[in-house]
């Protein structure tokens, strides 16, 4: 389990920080190992000598190349160590993307050290208020985590053998399993190799080829892409991740709110009000701009001490976006908004209620069955938390120059993820949508410390990410509670395997940075380099609205957007109007799905 566990994580974090700067990242997931390691350890498990052998310094304890057959804990216990390497599922590690915003799109320079413990710090953190909330999130049985369930499916499929019970030979799981795999993969030779047009098809733009109104409706690259289908897979689940593991209700969820954004807030947006001069801009883009239209050259704005240059800033100008941008930043105040209505509306009473009766609520069969196995004691989390704590208040404090943040800065972002963590894990338990704090964690520290986007990209990491890695602590968990894996092993591969994939996405990234000349500047590369680093262009940019610029010259008094704050408001009451149908029409079950 070790070897092929941590081999797992090492080959993913290498592959998936590789490929990320590329102009079509790609993102390994742990399904891949989940699938490749039932053979691999098979085979080990015949081959490997099974002879005891004692190592000085352990006593008398014996251990062994082979401990016994391949079984599903060790392969589960493998996944977990891959789905380290592949970022909890997003690729990379997310604050790697600050080392590269600073050296590749800043020009400036930042410590080894400083990066590697920023990254080890953001990534474990949360564990520490994670373990503290699994009795809210994972022993409970309706908190079902849709995900997990699908790989709980697949190991079944790839382990227990079926029972034939009415005589007859229906196909065997992993029979189907494997049909379904070679068909997928010979498939993607065509979207992949041979016709990647089949990657976005645009009805408009193939009938009006030369109708820069038809690429802005039609087209799935750069325009609304209404009319637009895709034959590639990876295409459909690329951003909001496959829609098979989503329960229905969630699906229809996210296609409301998507129809609700193209189909009608963009168009009368952009044609019909000309909203925020939205016509002096291209239709869909994460660019900033200048009120002429043109690209915001940022560097002239940026002084010595890495702050904005008020002067030059302006000489240029303010900074614009396109309508499409401004509008989701927008939709995504309502989230977050909505988020914290929604969870005390609807589990409210149900959190206190069993805040009250931990510890004498009746538990249920998988939570029964797993108290057969010792329990992390507490301390492990408080330690973890203190000590993660203390080495950011070290970074903080005797690194600012790196990482510009002051320490208070650290303790706020920690309250304000630990804050937000219990809802957002209640909405990804039941629907398998995480809504993000990227965007509030930015804007709180945009008002308070305008002019410096390292402070301001460093609390929403901290903020944001201690969220997020304690969410997928819980899922983890969530998938040892149903499949039961001791909770110390869990609690190891976790820790180890985060640890390991960390630094050696750092190590990756380091190496790109280092080597490849004008990395992430598609302009000033060749025609076909594949180095353009889209993501970390977008975090860029955010950094330079959030951080350099500031909220109140873009969102605030100062600024053209501030009409999008009312957006805080309609995501507070919407989950109120939800909430009274509800009350008055308690018979339609639907009404509650409503998220």
């Amino acid at each position: 389990m070790w070897f092929l566990g941590l081999f797992s994580c090492a080959l993913l974090s290498f592959l998936n920080q590789f490929f990320g700067y590329r102009t079509e990242p790609l993102v390994i997931t742990q399904i891949t190992v989940q699938v490749a390691t039932l053979p691999i350890g098979r085979f080990m498990a015949s081959a490997l000598p099974a002879t005891k052998f004692r190592i000085p310094g352990f006593g008398s304890k014996e251990f062994s190349l082979n401990p016994g057959p391949f079984n599903m804990k060790e392969h589960v216990l493998i996944t977990i160590f891959a789905n380290a390497g592949s970022g909890f599922g997003n690729g990379t590690v997310y604050a790697v993307s600050i080392v590269t915003i600073i050296k590749a799109f800043y020009g400036r320079s930042i410590s080894f050290f400083s990066s590697w413990l920023l990254i080890m710090t953001t990534q474990v953190m949360g564990y520490g208020w994670a373990g503290i909330l699994r009795k809210y999130v994972v022993e409970p049985a309706h908190m079902w985590w849709p995900s997990t369930l699908v790989q709980i499916s697949l190991f079944t499929t790839l382990h227990e053998k079926e029972e034939n019970k009415d005589g007859k030979r229906p196909i065997a799981r992993v029979k189907f399993f494997v049909i379904a795999l070679v068909c997928s993969f010979c498939w993607y030779v065509f979207p992949g190799y041979l016709f990647q047009t089949v990657q976005s098809i645009s009805l408009a733009c193939l009938v009006f080829p030369h109708s820069v109104t038809a690429h802005q409706i039609g087209s799935g690259m750069n325009g609304l892409g209404i009319g637009a289908f895709t034959l590639d897979w990876t295409t459909v689940a690329s951003f909001l991740f496959s829609p098979l593991v989503s329960p229905f209700f969630a699906i229809v969820n996210v296609f409301i709110g998507y129809a609700l954004i193209i189909y009608l807030v963009m168009p009368v947006s952009y044609w019909g009000l000309n909203l925020f001069n939205a016509k002096t801009f291209p239709i869909y883009s994460s660019d900033l701009f200048t009120a002429q239209g043109q690209e915001y050259n940022v560097s002239l704005i940026v002084n010595k001490k890495f702050e904005i240059d008020f002067p030059e800033y302006e000489k240029l100008g303010t900074v614009h976006m396109s309508t499409f941008f401004a509008i989701t930043y927008g939709f995504g105040f309502a989230t977050i908004a909505a988020t914290v209505t929604h969870v005390a509306l609807f589990y409210g009473r149900e959190i206190y209620s069993r805040y009250q009766a931990s510890s004498r609520e009746k538990p249920d069969v998988h939570t029964r069955l797993m108290r057969n196995y010792k329990d992390i004691p507490s301390w492990w989390f408080y330690l973890l938390l203190a000590i993660s704590i203390l080495l950011g208040l070290v970074l903080c404090i005797f690194f600012k120059k790196d990482v510009q943040m002051p320490w208070w800065g650290l303790l706020f972002a920690a309250a304000l993820a630990f804050f937000f963590t219990l809802p957002i894990s209640i909405i990804t338990a039941t629907t398998n949508q995480t809504p993000g704090l990227n965007i509030i964690t930015e804007y709180i520290m945009g008002a308070i410390l305008p002019g410096q986007p390292i402070t301001n990209v460093c609390f929403k990491t901290y903020g944001y990410i201690s969220m997020a890695q304690a969410v997928a602590f819980l899922s983890d968990f969530k998938l040892g509670h149903y499949m039961k894996i001791p909770p110390r092993s869990m609690f190891l591969v976790q820790f180890i395997g985060t640890m390991l994939a960390g630094t050696i996405n750092l190590g990756v990234g380091w190496w790109l940075l280092s080597s490849v000349e004008n990395i992430c500047h598609k302009n000033l590369l060749p025609a076909n380099s594949p180095w353009t680093c889209p993501g970390d262009k977008v975090f860029f940019d955010a950094s330079v609205i959030w951080g350099l610029v500031g909220p109140k010259r873009i969102f605030g008094s100062l600024g053209e957007y501030s009409t999008l704050n009312w957006f805080f408001l309609g995501g507070l009451l919407g989950p109120v109007v939800v909430w009274l149908l509800h009350k008055a029409f308690p018979s339609q079950a639907w009404i509650p799905l409503i998220n």
